[in-house]
């Protein structure tokens, strides 16, 4: 779900980059060692100097406005924005992990307000080059950039909305939906913003006093991008969903705090009204009759039977006749399966409206900050938003440069063991750690996340080898990358890009028939661990720029157009002549999941990225590596279910359990793509058209929904 990164969409940005690293460390060493300067990328600090004044419209000179961006426990950068007459600077810096954003961004304003020069350069998160300008003159606009080129004749006023950049100038969009008379831009290069206004809140800063309401641009993305703007229509603030915040410097963390309370109430209260609008509870018992289903455990499917859910549960699987007592769905001519599940996501309040259309319907979070999660969990079980089943990893990592600032951050084996204990307090089923944590640490760590009843799982640690982790307690391992590094890196720094760049280099020059590949998938089978691959994940980071990025190229032309330009942005920095390697790396990363399911490892199949569609196309992968159509569904459905230990209540279409019913146009067993085809979607008592989810959220359906009585 990459687009422009503003302020708003830094959510984003994390859910996409939950992964990498780079620089080698053939020696292994504890990660508390200190590094050399080089190897050591510092998280970027606001400048303490810049005068604080907010930017007036019209000055000859604004002093500069600086914005604080905050994780969950410091400062992760800062925006910088400078006014000169009709020039905007704006310069941008943020850091975790191992993602350093470096943008520089100069903006011509025009008569009314519009753009009509624009230059952006910089690094992404992952490294990959920003190099994007953009001019109109003479009733011509011509956009450039890595990724795409265009041009167009302007006959009226059209606002253009960069593929990159700081995102301070969504402020210029504000400003103009403010003055158009029906409240609506048309954009560059595609489609119409129009805005929503939700609160307002005073703020005190010692004796200085704010009034700040909330906006929300409709158009640019699946749901509105909020913001906090002042008096004068400047952006002030914003919350981005649990990960960031950020706020206009000297008003602290304090007032953010208040602001993204107020925020994530008025967030809620959107998605509790699609929610409504979107979702049909039925009063009466749900008869589906004509329904072939798949029994993903025997791999077989079951044709003409009628189903019957009770209370949210399917009471009866045989021949029933349908009547006014019951919600009647006719399933012909098409093919049921259990609800999907994403084994690894990030979730965020909205994803709900991208898994349930596609038919997943549980989520296992892999990282998140509690509140968020929790709060996520509760409103998906209520009905209040639409959203899949929850289950809770608990997120751990340790303090370092390159720390992971999301769940809990500690230093110390027993800050450790007490985050642990924390957890398993709340109801999360499994610990997740990060890859800053220490080799040491692993095996006492896992006696204590085991003495709890939970799972152990996470990156591998930097300096140790997965198959150290594994024998040191780990219950299943994080992304294909870290199986190869096992094999090709020997003790590699994973809190840097190397994590990626190595495995690209070379993975596909591992002998995957070789006796320590072999030798170590047997241990991995022997001990049970599962592995969680994301393969669908790292082919998009090590596609080739400047083209639709395969792994999203089936529902490209369905996404709304600011959406779908982000997939041919380059992600990562690959040079022409690393290309042949990457893609041959690519190849190995599907052939070793198709290797491990053979000899008997477990294999959850899980995303990372944009919700719904990645897993449809993860899956898909799985199919063309090999792995039968039967298996690779039973995967994304008992065999999650069990992982989870929730089996003997969903992850198949059997008596006595939950209805999570999916109705596919299409056969799966046949045809893996056919997964897209949703037309139906029961859960519990609650029946969802994905045609309508889409057309809310602005994508183009895949198929027509079924009706019911």
């Amino acid at each position: 779900m990459k687009k422009q990164l503003t302020v708003s969409a830094l959510a984003m940005s994390i859910i996409l980059a939950i992964s990498g690293c780079n620089d080698n460390a053939e020696t292994k060493k504890s990660v508390s060692q200190p590094e050399s300067k080089k190897d050591v990328e510092q998280v970027p600090k606001t400048n303490d100097s810049v005068a604080e004044k907010e930017q007036q419209p019209g000055a000859a000179t604004t002093p500069t406005a600086t914005y604080n961006i905050y994780n969950k426990e410091d400062q992760a950068g800062f925006v910088q924005v400078e006014r000169d007459g009709n020039t905007i600077k704006a310069h941008m810096e943020l850091g975790w992990n191992n993602r350093r954003i470096n943008i520089d961004e100069t903006t011509v304003v025009g008569e009314g307000g519009y753009i009509i020069q624009q230059d952006i350069k910089g690094i992404s998160a992952f490294g990959a080059p920003i190099d994007e300008s953009f001019s109109m003159e003479g009733g011509k606009a011509q956009w450039k950039s890595l990724n795409e080129e265009g041009s167009a004749d302007v006959d009226t006023s059209k606002l253009y909305i960069s593929s990159d950049g700081t995102g301070m100038t969504s402020n210029l969009l504000i400003k103009r939906l403010l003055d158009d008379e029906d409240g609506k831009v048309d954009l560059l290069p595609s489609g119409t913003a129009s805005l929503i206004e939700l609160d307002k809140v005073t703020l005190t800063n010692g004796d200085e006093t704010k009034t700040v309401r909330l906006l929300g641009i409709v158009g640019l993305g699946f749901t509105p991008e909020f913001g906090w703007y002042d008096e004068n229509n400047n952006f002030f603030a914003s919350d981005s969903g649990g990960w960031f915040g950020v706020i206009a410097k000297g008003w602290g963390r304090e007032n953010l705090e208040k602001l993204q309370k107020k925020q994530k109430e008025a967030d809620n209260q959107y998605l509790e009204d699609l929610s409504h609008e979107l979702t049909h509870t039925s009063d009466k018992p749900i008869l589906v009759i004509n329904a072939n289903y798949v029994d993903v455990e025997k791999g077989e499917l079951i044709e003409g039977k009628s189903i019957l859910v009770k209370d949210g549960t399917i009471t009866e699987i045989g021949q029933l006749e349908a009547s006014d007592d019951y919600t009647v769905v006719d399933a012909n001519g098409k093919t049921l399966i259990p609800g999907l599940w994403d084994m690894h996501g990030h979730l965020t309040k909205s994803n709900g409206l991208l898994n349930v259309p596609a038919g997943v319907t549980n989520v296992r979070d892999m990282g998140n900050t509690h509140d968020n999660i929790t709060a996520i969990e509760e409103l998906s079980e209520g009905g209040d938003i639409i959203g899949s089943d929850v289950y809770r990893a608990g997120f751990m990592d340790r303090e370092s440069p390159y720390a992971m600032k999301m769940g809990k951050t500690v230093s110390s084996l027993e800050e450790a063991k007490e985050a642990v204990d924390w957890y398993a307090d709340r109801g999360y089923i499994q610990i997740k750690t990060y890859s800053s944590m220490e080799p040491e640490w692993v095996k006492p760590l896992a006696e204590h996340v085991h003495a709890k009843g939970l799972r152990l799982s996470g990156h591998i640690p930097a300096f140790m080898t997965a198959e150290e982790a594994v024998d040191a307690g780990f219950d299943e391992i994080q992304h294909i990358n870290m199986l190869f590094l096992n094999f090709l890196g020997k003790g590699v720094d994973t809190r840097k890009r190397l994590r990626f760049s190595m495995v690209g280099e070379k993975a596909g020059d591992l002998d995957l028939d070789s006796k320590e590949v072999n030798d170590f998938i047997a241990k991995l089978k022997e001990k049970g661990i599962e592995v969680d691959p994301t393969v669908s994940t790292f082919n998009s980071l090590f596609r080739k720029s400047g083209e639709i990025d395969p792994e999203i190229a089936p529902v490209y032309e369905h996404l709304p157009a600011n959406v779908a330009r982000g997939y041919t942005k380059p992600v990562m920095d690959i040079s022409a002549e690393e290309r042949a390697a990457y893609d041959a790396s690519m190849k190995a990363m599907t052939a070793m999941v198709k290797k491990l399911h053979d000899n008997g490892v477990p294999i959850v199949p899980g995303t990372d990225a944009i919700a719904g569609f990645t897993l449809h196309r993860e899956l898909e992968l799985y199919a063309d590596a090999g792995i039968s159509n039967a298996d690779v569904l039973k995967l994304a459905t008992i065999g999650s279910a069990k992982v989870v230990g929730n089996e003997d209540n969903v992850g198949s279409i059997t008596e006595g359990k939950q209805a999570d019913l999916v109705f596919v146009d299409g056969n799966p067993l046949e045809d893996m793509s056919d997964l897209r085809q949703i037309a139906l979607v029961i859960k519990g008592q609650r029946l969802y058209k994905p045609d309508e989810i889409y057309e809310a959220i602005g994508v183009k359906p895949f198929t027509d929904s079924i009706d019911f009585e």
